[in-house]
């Protein structure tokens, strides 16, 4: 008889690596920005509405966690919010720099 497969932990596995991969692609985004020092092809617009889905998810995580410690998952969501606002920042920075030039 095959052992009983709890689906809810097999679904945390699959959201913490795709958290996980994300979360190793935005200090690669933010290392190459302070690298070239512009924005071009970047879109702060874009990462804002990222930035929306992860706090989202952050308030979903947070909701079902009905009081209680949520899961935790939900600090990936938050890290790679930081990130993605630090990204965010940088744009505008780099962009404002590029307008007074």
């Amino acid at each position: 008889m095959p052992a009983s497969i709890d689906i809810h932990a097999v679904g945390q596995v699959f959201e913490t690596g795709m958290l996980i991969c994300f979360g190793i692609a935005w200090p690669v985004d933010i290392y190459k920005t302070l690298k070239v020092r512009h924005t071009s092809g970047k879109s702060a617009r874009f990462m804002s509405l990222v930035l929306l889905g992860y706090l989202c998810g952050i308030g979903g995580k947070l909701i079902r966690a009905d009081g209680s410690l949520p899961e935790l998952v939900t600090w990936l969501y938050v890290l790679n919010a930081v990130l993605v606002g630090i990204d965010i920042a940088l744009c505008l920075h780099y962009r404002s720099r590029g307008a007074k030039s």
